[in-house]
């Protein structure tokens, strides 16, 4: 027999490669970190024997979900000023917050707090923007998660850096501890089109095709922010960054609730990802995005939380359903975005826009063993049909019992391995004493 780490049996194994693929009572076959093989149970207890053995006879096994964008830190602004318009609550609660708050251990402790929500929740991979991004990258490594940390970028000054140039000269620095890193990967972070100039953008291209890095922006997120590009330059944003050649591969723009036919027909052409954060966007607001036409138009559409603050959550479980459901409302097709999408959404999508679809994204041997079980055995999901669709529109996060990153079991029949869930909560109850004047 063939000695392996691991070896999980399940139920059903969803691999997301090829669409829709679903492995009834099929198992996976864990060494080193790396997925070995996916096989029909009986052939695997035959096959293999395994130092750590996991049956889960009412599961299915899904890779790990990924959050293709968040601000992790602002857990700890969880409830501040809910329920405002965007401009009032970012300039008279957050930016304040933000002012008198921020530092290193704030980013630290509120990105455990993130991690440990996202690991209870099935997410195995996020993207993050903030500010001290060697931070969060600290707290990453020490959970044992997979991360892509932006390297954010502004024309103004914030406890970090006090311009662009220190900006990007700080996440460089940022770029070169982590370049071989086997868990953490970084991209370039510019906040978004009216917060950063021609000449750091122009550096930016310059810097990410030298490194081959993506550039992660928020990008048409309000009717308010294409109308005063408009009024200032001529002409919308996203033309305004095409003009400086980022609207490519490397671009992963957030949100996008405004975009016109042209716009859609260009990013499909131009082969940039668009990454959807449906329950922020409603909740303040902001619009809708186009992806059922996105996708016909060929774009890589990933999903995001964005940050606890403007959520309120990282529920990946949740986005998907949204993300479903409110696709079909915005086509007026009820057959726009079907479950197997909303799932490769919520996964492989977003590894490929993250440039890390050869690790991680989809169960395939040879990728990283990022692994997610899910119960289905539970009378809310009965009776199972379809599982996908089991797993989209009946399924939440309190149904992960368990989730392995590279093989390590940072989850274990609900319970964090990685994490002092204990001393993450103190920490935020520490936070909030602090933040109260904010409420």
């Amino acid at each position: 027999m063939q000695h392996v780490d691991s070896l999980l049996q399940a139920r059903w194994v969803i691999p997301v490669e090829p669409d829709g693929a679903v492995l009834e009572n099929h198992a996976i076959a864990v060494d080193q970190g790396r997925i070995v093989e996916i096989l029909p149970t009986s052939q695997a207890t035959q096959k293999y024997s395994a130092r750590n053995s996991h049956t889960l006879e009412s599961h299915a096994l899904i890779p790990g979900l990924i959050n293709a964008h968040t601000h992790a830190c602002m857990s700890l602004m969880r409830g501040i000023a809910d329920d405002l318009h965007l401009m009032d609550w970012l300039q008279n609660h957050i930016w304040p917050a933000e002012a008198k708050h921020v530092s290193g251990r704030f980013v630290y402790e509120g990105t455990q707090l993130a991690i440990a929500e996202m690991l209870r929740g099935g997410t195995t991979c996020f993207n993050d923007m903030y500010f001290f991004p060697e931070e969060a990258a600290r707290a990453v490594n020490d959970a044992g998660m997979r991360a892509s940390i932006s390297l954010t970028v502004l024309d103004f000054p914030s406890a970090w850096a006090s311009n662009a140039d220190e900006y990007i000269h700080k996440g460089l620095a940022v770029h070169d501890q982590y370049r071989d890193h086997p868990m953490i990967t970084t991209v370039f972070g510019p906040h978004a089109p009216y917060t950063v100039s021609n000449g750091p953008l122009e550096k930016l291209r310059t810097y990410a095709e030298e490194l081959d890095l993506q550039i992660h922006m928020h990008v048409h997120e309000t009717a308010f922010e294409v109308e005063d590009c408009v009024n200032r330059l001529g002409h919308r944003p996203l033309a305004r960054l095409q003009q400086l050649g980022l609207v490519t591969p490397r671009m992963l723009a957030v949100h996008m609730t405004q975009l016109n036919d042209g716009e859609i027909v260009m990013l499909g052409a131009s082969g940039a990802n668009v990454i959807h954060c449906p329950e922020s966007n409603l909740k303040l607001a902001s619009g809708f995005c186009r992806v059922h036409k996105l996708c016909c138009a060929g774009v890589n559409v990933a999903l995001g939380t964005d940050g606890a603050a403007s959520n309120n959550d990282l529920d990946m479980f949740s986005e998907m359903r949204t993300a479903a459901l409110l696709a079909k409302a915005v086509a007026t097709d009820a057959s726009a975005v079907p479950a197997p999408l909303a799932l490769r959404m919520a996964t492989l999508n977003g590894a490929k826009a993250l440039g890390i679809d050869d690790v991680t994204g989809s169960l395939v041997p040879g990728k990283a063993a990022d692994i997610t079980a899910v119960n289905l055995g539970d009378l809310e999901t009965q009776p199972i049909y379809h599982p996908i669709s089991q797993l989209v529109y009946a399924t939440g996060r309190e149904k992960v019992t368990d989730v392995w990153v590279a093989g390590k079991q940072l989850l274990k029949d609900r319970a964090l391995t990685s994490l002092d869930e204990r001393a993450v909560v103190a920490k935020a109850k520490e936070w909030h004493e602090k933040m109260k004047p904010f409420e």
